[in-house]
Parts: C-alpha cells; sequence; structure tokens
C-alpha cells in the first residue's frame, strides 16, 4: 500500500507538467487546419521571382510568359510545390513544362530536399548556378532539357544526394532539331549534340567521390571519355549503395569489370552504345541481381550466356544492336519473370522453343534482324501480356500463327516483315482489339484477302502487305479502316475501283505502292489532303505528273522507274494553291532529259536522287540548295558542276569557294559517279565538316586531290578511273573514321603512304594502276582493321617487309602488277581471313609457299609472272586449301613431276575448286590420274610445259570442265574419246604436241576450229584438212618469253575468245571480285555502318549487317555473276538441258536494261539494296539476250 501511494505521488506531478508542456506548446502552434496553408515569406518571393524568370517556349523560342501559379493563393498548394511542417519548400518539381530561362532564385529555397527541372528547354549550361546552396538536396533530375557544356563541381559537394539525374540532354537537342526537320534522327544530330554535357574538370571521379550515399545514378549521354576506361573501378569503389547505373552513350571503353559484383544492392544496369567489346568472367554472378539490363550497341561479340534468361529476378533485358553477339534462346520455364526481351540485329540463332509461351509476363519481344529460323512458335499467340512482338527480318518459314483477340488482346504492333513466312493470312489477325500496326512486308504469302473483318472498328493505323504473292487485291477494302494512316501494298496486283475517289478514303500519311502495275497516278489520291510520303516507283507511269499530285502536305516523292516527265514551269498557276517543300525526291531511272524546273522552288530539299537518267550538260546553279543533305546525280552524261553565262568563266583567282557547289555546307552524301565531269575537284568539298560520303568515281576529273582538312567525318572517299595526279593529302590521316579509300586507276604520284595506317577504322585501301613508286614500308600495328588492300600495278619495288601486313581482317591482297623482290613474307601465314591474295606480275624468287596451305579461307592464289622455282612440294594434310577455288602458277619455273600428293591435298575441296593455271612452267612427266577427283574444276591449262605420255583418259570425269589448255607440250598418242563425254567444255586447246589419229566427231568436238588442234602433224580428221589416209608435218612455233594465249584470261580479265560455242567469257575472272565488280558494288556500304531501322524509306539505302559483311555479300555476288557468266557462253541446249535450275525474275524491262551502263546501274542499284537475287537475275537476263539464248529462259 506504501508502494502505492509512493507511486501516485510520482504520477500527478508528471501528468501535470505533461499538461502544462502540451499547453504551452499548443499556444505557439498554428491549428491543424491552417498548417497546409503556411508558406513563409521569403519561399514564397522566391517562387514568385522564378515565376517572373520563366517562359513558354515549346519551339526553342519566346512564346508566352508562365502562368504555373495563382500568386493570391499560399505556395505550399501550387502545384508542383511541396512543403514541411514549417513552411520551407521541400520538393519542386517543374517537369515537363516546355520551360525556359533563368531560375537563379531557387537557389533561395535552402530547405529544398528534391528539384526536378527535366523536359524542358532551357538551352544554357550549368556552370552559372550555385547547386552547392542546398545542402539537404536528395534528389536531383535535370534531365533532357537541353543543358550543355561542363558539368559544374558545385553538384559534388551535395554529399546527402541520393538520385542523381543529368541523363539524355541529345533527346532535348533532337526534339528541337525535330521542330526544324520533321524528318532528322538521332544519328543526324552533329556529334557535339549527341553528347552536349560532359566531365572533364571536375572528372567523372571527383564529381562523384564525395556522394557516397548515391542509389540511382543517370548520366547517359554525359561525355565521360577522360576517364573512359577507368569508370567501372571507380564507380565499385565509391558507390557502395548504387541500386540503379545509367551511363548509356557516355563515350566508355572495355569490359565492365568484375568488380562490379562488390555492389550488393545492383538492380538495374545500363550501359548501352559504349564499346563494352567482352563481358567479365563473373557476368552471370552480376545480373544474378539484376531486374534490367541494357547492353544495347556495345560492340559485344562471342557467345551471349543466356542462362541469365532464366535467373528468377531479371524483369528486363535488351542486348540488341551487337552484329557479331551469337546464342540461342533457352527452353523457359512457367515461373519466368521475363517482361522484356530484346535480341534484335545480332547474330543469335536457332530456333524459337515452344516454351515461350511460358513467359506468361512477356509484353515486348524484339527479335528482328538476327537469324532465327524454323516456324514461329504457336504457343507466341497466346502470350496473353504481350504488347509488342518484332520478329521481322529472320530466316522464319511456315504459317503465321494464328493470333486471336483472346490469345493477344493488347498487342499493338505486330512485325513480322522480310521472312520466309508462306500460306494464306488467317482473318483472325485483323480482329485483334489492339492491334496498332502490322507489318507482313516481304515474305511469301498467297491467297486472296477479300475483305478486312470488323474494319469499322479496327484500330489499325499502320498496314504493310507489300512484296508478297497475294493474288488480285481491290484497294476499295481498305476504306472501312477509318484509322488507317499507313498503308504499303507494293508488288500486288492492284485493283483501283473508278469509284473510289467518291468512297471515304480513309485520310493516308504514307502510302507506298511500289510495282504495282499502274499505268496512271491513282485518282483518289485527289482526296488524300494529309498526305505526307508517296512512293510509287517501278510502275508502267508515263507522262506528264498531274497537278493534283502535288499535295502541300507532301514531304517525300518517290517516282523512280517510271517514264515521267514534268512541265517546263512550275505546275500552279492558281495563286491559291501552293507547292509543297519536299524534303526527298527520288526520280532515278525516270528517262529524264534534264533538271526538273519545279526544283528551282525547293529550298527545303535534303535528299534528291536523280541517277541513272539521261541528263547533260552543266548542273544548273538552283540546283545547289543549302539545304541538301544527300545529293544523288550518278551515271547521267553531266559536264560540268558550273552553269555559266557566257562572260564567266571559272579562273584561279576566284578560287572554287565561289561555285555554286559550295553552298552544300550540311551536305553527308555526294554522288557524281559515272558522269563526264572534267576540271578540279572543288576544292570547299574538302572544306565541309558534315560530309560523310564522296563518290567521284569514273569521271575525267584532273588535278590534285582536295585537302580534307576540314571534312574529318568522312567515312566514304571514292575518286577511282579520273585522272588525279600529284601526291595524297596528308590531310586525310584526320579523318578518323575513314572506312573506304579508292583513288585506283588515276596519275598519283607518291610513295607508299604508311601514314594512313594509323586510321583507326580504315577498312578498304585501293590505289590499283597509279605511279605510285619505291619500297613497301610496314609498322606493327598499322592497317589493323583493314580488309581489302588492292596495290596493284603501280611502280613499287624492293624486297617486300619480312613483318609484311598482319593484319588480323585482312581478306583481300592484291600487289600484283609492280617490281617486288625477295621471298614472299612468311607473315602472311597471320592472315587467318585472307580469301584472295594476288602477288602475281613481280619479281618475287621463292619456293612453292606450302605454308600458305592452312589458311582456312583462301579463295584465291595468284603468283603468275614471277621466279618462283623448284617442285611443287606439299603435304597430303587433310586440312590443306580448305576454301581454294583459283590456284595460278603460270609463267613461273616450277619444274619436276606434278605430285599425286599434290592432288590429294585438295580433296576437301573437290567440290569448289574451279580453276587450275599451272602454265609456262617446266613440269615434266605424265599428268597424274588424281586430276580426275577435282570434280568441280571448270578451268585446266597445263599449256607450255613439259608434259608427256597420252592424255589421261580419267580426264573424261571432269564433267564440269568447260576450258581444257594442254597445248605445247610432249603428249603423245590418240586424243580420248572419254574427252567427247565433257559437254560444257567450250575451249580446247590440244595444238603442238605429238597426239595422233582421228579426231572425235561426236558433242562438243564438232564445234572446235582448225586452231585447236595444229602443230599434231599425225592427227587427221575434220576440222582438219588432212584425211585420215594422208601423211603430213606440221612444224611448232617457237615459245615466247611472253605468257601463253590463256594468259590473257588468268589475268582475271573478261576474255572474248572465238572457241566452242561462240563468244566465251573465261571463268578464271572470278578474281575480278575486288577489281571490277567488286569495287563498283563496295560503294554503299556506308549505309550499312550500325544505323538502325524500323522501315527502310525508299530513298534510302538500310542494312543491319556489319561492314565485313556486306564486303563478302559483294564478293559472293560477284562470284557468283562471274560463274553464270561462263554457264551462259554454251549452247542453249546444254543450258537448257542441264545448267540453269532456277527461274530468272528481273522486274526490269529487257529494253531497259539490255544497254550495258544501264545494266550496270542496276545490278549496283540492287546490290545496294541487298537484292543480290534480283541483281543476278537481271545480269543474267541480258547475258542471255546478248547470247541468243532465249531457250535458257525458259529453263
Amino acid at each position: 500500500m506504501k508502494n502505492f501511494h509512493i507511486l501516485i505521488s510520482l504520477i500527478f506531478p508528471t501528468l501535470f507538467l505533461f499538461s502544462c508542456s502540451v499547453s504551452l506548446v499548443l499556444s505557439f502552434s498554428p491549428p491543424h487546419t491552417d498548417l497546409q496553408n503556411q508558406c513563409l515569406d521569403d519561399q514564397k518571393s522566391a517562387l514568385l521571382q522564378l515565376h517572373h524568370d520563366l517562359y513558354y517556349a515549346p519551339n526553342f523560342t519566346f512564346t508566352s510568359k508562365v502562368e504555373l501559379w495563382d500568386p493570391n493563393t499560399d505556395c505550399c498548394s501550387w502545384k508542383g510545390i511541396t512543403c514541411d511542417a514549417l513552411g520551407h519548400v521541400i520538393v519542386l518539381d517543374l517537369s515537363y513544362k516546355n520551360l525556359s530561362g533563368s531560375f537563379h532564385s531557387i537557389f533561395n529555397l535552402h530547405y529544398l530536399q528534391r528539384l526536378n527541372l527535366a523536359g524542358n528547354n532551357f538551352n544554357t549550361t550549368l556552370f552559372q548556378y550555385e547547386f552547392d546552396r542546398f545542402p539537404n538536396l536528395t534528389h536531383l533530375n535535370l534531365s533532357n532539357s537541353c543543358f550543355h557544356g561542363q558539368i559544374p563541381v558545385e553538384i559534388s559537394y551535395l554529399r546527402r544526394l541520393v538520385s542523381l539525374d543529368l541523363s539524355n540532354q541529345d533527346s532535348c537537342y533532337l526534339r528541337y532539331n525535330q521542330i526544324l526537320d520533321p524528318n532528322i534522327w538521332w544519328y543526324d544530330l552533329p556529334d557535339n549534340l549527341q553528347q552536349t554535357l560532359k566531365l572533364e574538370n571536375p572528372n567523372f571521379k571527383s564529381l562523384i567521390q564525395n556522394l557516397r550515399p548515391l542509389t540511382d545514378l543517370y548520366l547517359d549521354s554525359v561525355n565521360i571519355s577522360t576517364q573512359r576506361s577507368k569508370w567501372c573501378e571507380t564507380i565499385s569503389i565509391i558507390l557502395p549503395n548504387l541500386h540503379v547505373l545509367s551511363l548509356s552513350n557516355c563515350g566508355l571503353t572495355g569490359p565492365f569489370c568484375s568488380s562490379l559484383s562488390r555492389l550488393p544492392f545492383l538492380s538495374k544496369l545500363f550501359l548501352g552504345g559504349n564499346s563494352i567489346s567482352y563481358l567479365p568472367p563473373n557476368f552471370l554472378e552480376i545480373s544474378s541481381r539484376l531486374v534490367s539490363l541494357s547492353l544495347v550497341n556495345c560492340n559485344l561479340s562471342g557467345h551471349f550466356p543466356t542462362k541469365i534468361l532464366m535467373f528468377p529476378k531479371i524483369e528486363s533485358i535488351d542486348i540488341s544492336e551487337n552484329d557479331n553477339l551469337e546464342g540461342q534462346l533457352p527452353e523457359f520455364s512457367l515461373n519466368n519473370a521475363l517482361r522484356v526481351l530484346k535480341i534484335s540485329s545480332t547474330n543469335f540463332s536457332g530456333k524459337l522453343p515452344e516454351s515461350i509461351g511460358n513467359l506468361k509476363f512477356l509484353t515486348n519481344l524484339i527479335l528482328f534482324g538476327s537469324n532465327f529460323y524454323g516456324q514461329i512458335p504457336s504457343s507466341i499467340a497466346n502470350l496473353t501480356n504481350l504488347v509488342e512482338l518484332d520478329l521481322s527480318f529472320n530466316n522464319f518459314s511456315g504459317f503465321i500463327p494464328a493470333f486471336h483477340r483472346s490469345g493477344v488482346p493488347n498487342v499493338t504492333h505486330l512485325f513480322l516483315q522480310g521472312n520466309h513466312l508462306s500460306g494464306s493470312i488467317h482473318s483472325s489477325v485483323f480482329t485483334l482489339p489492339s492491334l496498332k500496326d502490322l507489318d507482313l512486308c516481304k515474305n511469301q504469302l498467297v491467297g486472296e484477302i477479300r475483305e478486312i473483318p470488323n474494319a469499322s472498328s479496327s484500330l489499325i493505323e499502320g498496314l504493310y502487305l507489300g512484296f508478297n504473292s497475294f493474288s488480285s487485291m481491290k484497294l476499295d477494302m481498305f476504306s472501312q479502316l477509318k484509322n488507317l494512316r499507313f498503308l504499303d501494298l507494293s508488288n500486288t496486283s492492284l485493283s483501283i475501283e473508278s469509284n473510289i475517289t467518291s468512297l471515304a478514303f480513309p485520310q493516308l500519311e504514307i502510302l507506298e505502292l511500289h510495282s504495282c502495275n499502274l499505268t496512271e497516278f491513282p485518282e483518289f489520291i485527289k482526296t488524300q489532303d494529309k498526305l505526307a510520303c508517296l512512293y510509287l516507283p517501278d510502275n508502267q507511269i508515263h507522262g506528264f505528273v498531274p497537278n493534283w499530285l502535288w499535295k502541300t502536305t507532301l514531304l517525300e516523292l518517290d517516282l523512280s522507274f517510271n517514264a515521267i516527265d514534268f512541265p517546263t514551269e512550275v505546275p500552279f498557276g492558281d495563286a491559291n494553291s501552293s507547292f509543297p517543300m519536299l524534303s526527298r525526291l527520288g526520280l532515278r531511272f525516270c528517262n529524264l532529259s534534264m533538271f526538273p524546273e519545279f526544283l528551282k522552288s525547293q529550298t527545303s530539299l535534303k535528299y534528291l536522287d536523280l541517277s541513272n537518267n539521261k541528263i547533260s550538260g552543266a548542273v544548273p546553279n538552283w540546283v545547289w540548295k543549302k539545304s541538301l543533305r544527300d545529293l544523288d546525280l550518278s551515271n547521267n552524261s553531266l559536264s560540268s558542276l558550273d552553269q555559266f553565262s557566257l562572260n564567266q568563266s571559272l579562273t584561279s583567282s576566284q578560287g572554287s569557294l565561289s561555285r555554286p557547289i559550295c553552298n552544300l555546307s550540311q551536305l553527308l552524301i555526294f554522288n557524281a559517279s559515272f558522269n563526264k565531269f572534267s576540271g578540279p575537284i572543288p576544292s570547299c568539298l574538302g572544306n565541309i565538316s558534315s560530309l560523310d560520303t564522296l563518290d567521284l568515281q569514273k569521271n575525267n576529273f584532273s588535278g590534285s586531290i582536295p585537302d580534307f582538312a576540314k571534312a574529318t567525318q568522312l567515312y566514304w572517299l571514292q575518286l577511282n578511273d579520273n585522272k588525279l595526279e600529284g601526291k595524297l593529302p596528308r590531310s586525310l590521316a584526320n579523318c578518323t573514321i575513314l572506312r573506304v579509300l579508292n583513288l585506283g586507276k588515276n596519275a598519283l604520284y607518291d610513295t607508299f603512304p604508311l601514314w594512313l595506317g594509323k586510321l583507326p577504322a580504315l577498312m578498304v585501301l585501293v590505289l590499283q594502276a597509279n605511279r605510285f613508286y619505291g619500297p613497301i614500308k610496314h609498322v606493327k600495328n598499322y592497317f589493323q582493321d583493314l580488309d581489302v588492300l588492292d596495290i596493284a600495278f603501280n611502280n613499287f619495288s624492293g624486297q617486300l617487309p619480312i613483318e609484311f601486313f598482319q593484319a588480323p581482317q585482312l581478306r583481300s591482297l592484291k600487289i600484283g602488277g609492280n617490281k617486288l623482290e625477295g621471298k614472299l613474307p612468311r607473315s602472311l601465314a597471320h592472315c587467318k581471313k585472307l580469301e584472295v591474295l594476288d602477288v602475281g606480275k613481280n619479281m618475287i624468287q621463292d619456293t612453292f609457299p606450302f605454308w600458305l596451305v592452312k589458311l582456312p579461307s583462301l579463295k584465291v592464289l595468284v603468283l603468275r609472272a614471277n621466279r618462283f622455282y623448284g617442285p611443287i612440294k606439299i603435304s597430303e594434310d587433310e586440312n590443306a586449301f580448305l576454301e581454294l577455288h583459283i590456284l595460278d602458277l603460270a609463267s613461273n619455273n616450277f619444274s619436276g613431276e606434278l605430285p599425286v600428293g599434290f592432288f590429294q591435298s585438295l580433296k576437301k575441296i573437290l567440290t569448289i575448286f574451279a580453276c587450275l593455271d599451272l602454265s609456262n612452267n617446266s613440269f615434266h612427266g605424265r599428268i597424274p590420274e588424281e586430276i580426275q577427283k577435282l570434280k568441280s574444276l571448270k578451268v585446266l591449262n597445263l599449256s607450255y610445259n613439259s608434259f608427256l605420255g597420252p592424255i589421261p583418259l580419267a580426264l573424261g570425269n571432269l564433267t564440269e570442265l568447260e576450258s581444257l589448255d594442254l597445248s605445247q607440250n610432249k603428249l603423245s598418242g590418240k586424243i580420248p574419246l572419254q574427252l567427247t563425254s565433257l559437254t560444257f567444255l567450250a575451249v580446247l586447246n590440244l595444238s603442238y604436241n605429238q597426239l595422233e589419229g582421228s579426231i572425235p566427231q561426236s558433242y562438243q568436238f564438232g564445234t572446235f576450229s582448225n586452231d585447236s588442234y595444229e602443230g599434231n602433224p599425225r592427227l587427221c580428221g575434220l576440222p582438219l584438212t588432212r584425211k585420215c589416209n594422208e601423211d603430213g608435218l606440221g612444224m611448232p612455233p617457237p615459245k615466247e618469253d611472253g605468257d601463253s594465249w590463256v594468259d590473257g584470261l588468268s589475268d582475271w580479265k573478261i576474255v572474248l575468245m572465238g572457241y566452242g560455242c561462240g563468244l566465251v567469257i573465261g571463268l578464271c575472272i572470278g578474281y575480278t571480285v575486288l577489281n571490277e565488280l567488286g569495287n563498283k558494288w563496295l560503294d554503299r556500304f556506308i549505309q550499312s555502318r550500325n544505323k538502325k531501322w524500323r522501315r527502310s524509306s525508299s530513298l534510302e539505302f538500310h542494312s543491319s549487317s556489319s561492314t565485313t559483311e556486306i564486303v563478302s555479300e559483294c564478293f559472293w555476288l560477284a562470284v557468283t555473276v562471274l560463274v553464270y557468266q561462263f554457264i551462259l557462253s554454251c549452247s542453249p541446249k546444254m543450258i537448257g538441258a542441264q545448267k540453269i535450275t532456277a527461274s530468272i525474275s528481273c522486274p526490269y524491262p529487257i529494253e531497259t536494261i539490255r544497254n550495258p551502263t544501264a545494266l550496270n546501274s542496276v545490278v549496283k542499284l540492287e546490290a545496294d539494296s541487298w537484292k543480290v537475287d534480283t541483281a543476278l537475275h537481271c545480269y543474267l537476263k541480258v547475258e542471255m539476250l546478248l547470247h541468243g539464248q532465249k531457250a535458257a529462259v525458259a529453263a
């Protein structure tokens, strides 16, 4: 009881004191209802000053003063403002308001904890602002607001910062430039606008060294290149609490380091657009905690560990735009959490697993531009959360899955373009309730689409059905698609009803009707008042372009491959009408004879293609628009770049800067090749800082090559086949992204340009047929990325360096036609990708280079006309010459017998080895029977040796043989009857041997002339006049020092010879791959650089392929054409019976392309667009016409 009293005595005083305290506090505190409206005067004053200093600038110019807040109300209630209990502003959010102006006054808000100014248009530096006056700031977001310059050091003083976002200032500048030009893309931005913010002083380490509490760091598109290789270790040590790391497009290099595993909380990692190159060994350990990963365009190669796709936490992965990255999709389990999977533009392959249907949370599946194949799994049509599916440009085949509204109710974008899908389109795909874009272009779909189900309720905006094999299609079936904006029906037999103009056809923005057999401009276009892009190429439209086609909304127009014309005056005479301001115009192959007059008014034109017409004379001054970025005048008959009046002339005192062409300050691509231009190349072209591609080949330009000191963005330079003189401009050393330099066939006089070896991106260097002289010098690690080197037919001399060219990527090396001596450098054995090696016509003295046999890709080896000597020694290694097609050892001093082992070593390539030339040596003995193993041999030349004995009967087994030369030997006996089974034999030379008996008369032998057998006095029968019962003598002509007749054939030029069935085109010209055809068709692989694309405009050339893949594509296209050239030289009977097995499909009329110049242009055009089959078929079509072999077409 006593204790209870003591307790009471203690409690009551305490309660009294507590009551007094509460009363005191309440007497000094405002009521709760007034707390939210209390705004301190200094806080409101700072905000009102900010309100005064800002203005709206949606188009980056002053529009109006801002009206964000009502100054008569409490500032704590204003939108975007949050206050603490004492009335201090702690949150300021003015994001995405299109604001500009100054925000100095906010630095008086000392209690601010969160500041968000993202998505505005400030267009200023950050250096002027005092960020260190925010001691309490925890979140700072200044992203996407057009800030530029150095990031101020004051930001590094914000020691409480938890989240920092300075990313994507480039997006803001892209937004600004798209206001000026709606067609511009991020890749078109100048470099200084792609990384506008930078970290130099302070550098990256200095910025973050005091920011240890950071959990979220976003610095995308901030230039951190000063610490490009040290970023990873720095982050791992300084920022242990990171949850989100986003450093896309920051100029970083090297792998992200293993030490990222020290960051236990890291869940989101975004490193796209950096040259990461390869993954660390513990990549799976780092990834096991990740929720999101982006390694887009990181130059990754090798095999990607797809086990990461099965980690339980991973929800989003994007490894797109890594062309050399390989992998296959795994089997997916039911509990997989993936929501986003993007593997586009990679080298991933294999089939899609049926278990992909287990990804129940998947919203985005983007696999375009890879190598997946097989059928599309039916389970993919039951991914109920799927929003976007893109399987374009793979190798999928079979039927399209039955997509239906209950299976994929949320899908908005369905892209299956560019595969091998067949069958008909299931009507249910048009009924998908959320579908907005459907792209089925460029497949093998068939059938007839008669109607669009539920068209009136459809949300479809983009419908792309072109380039399939549908039967006729009526345009009016699309009239009920009220939301339709983009329509592609190219390459269909389109029926346009006469009443279509009276129908309420949807207002289109893009209409593509390539190759629809249209004979006139579709009149329904009259009512299309929103049309921005109209593509009608490759139809049969002729005559003048009607006035109603020129919609004022029109931005892009392509009328190529139509015989159209334009009035001499601008079409519109009505003052109330206006002519459209085009940005893109395609008029190639339009049979134009002059520049269209309406171009005078086109001040906004950016892309103009007038190639492959019949325009002659001078280029009018009004063609040189300052706005032009891409200009193609190639394949015309233009003679002057300037149009002068009678009393004007271009003098040296005027200088080239006064020339109209010098107005093109924004020019990216200029192609004036295959014309008749003469005089000096305008020097101002070297001053255009944006210049990317310059192609002036096949003209008559003279003088020296301009200085390219300011054109540092030059990627492609092709000046071959002109009359240029002097030295190479040393300013080319500043063009650090130069990929292709072709200066062949000029009169340049200089030493070997070793200094070009420092260019890090140079892949193709062609200097052939000039007057370069002196020794070829070499420095280790120079020319490391070189793919093609052609310095043939110059005056280089001296010995080749022992360490000559060890470029690991080198695939074609041509140094023939010089005065080089010594031995063949053994260092060439390190060029593991070498495909073509030509050292012919030098003075190299060495034995047979048996050490080259293990080059895994070698296809062409030319050693002719040197001083090689001794026997051919070669091991019977199973890995010898795995890919060899052509071997030319002619005109050397090889001797001895042909070893059986030589043919044994070629057994791995029996089906591809096509040409063997051992002529003009000192071989003796019998021709080995083992030669019959070369089953694919088409050309065999053993002439001018000392072979003796009978012609092997086994030669009759070479059923592919088309040219056989055994002349000028000591062969004896009869001509084997087995040779008559060589039904493709078009060239036969057995002259000047010791053959006897009657000449076989069956099959091809009835077509050969007297020249094939002369010098064999004991031969008789037709075509010789000597009957078989007569005797006669023939005197062999003396052996000349020069090469045999086949020397011209094996010189890899097209040779026409009157043997057999008329004009024969020699197969061994396969080596023109990188001489004639190769150099021509390489001219657009600039477009293949890593620009990724959704849909290709008909005015643009795109490719997701790497540069190496494109060179390879051109190589094999040329080889294929050359093989077929030779095939076509045989008789129609043989072609029809055995040779042509594929149908010839060329979309161009024969009258259009029978002219060699036009044919070259078509082949080049189609190869540029990667339509390799079309290019080949057009070539064959003309070849068959020229040789009168119409039967081959039917075959």
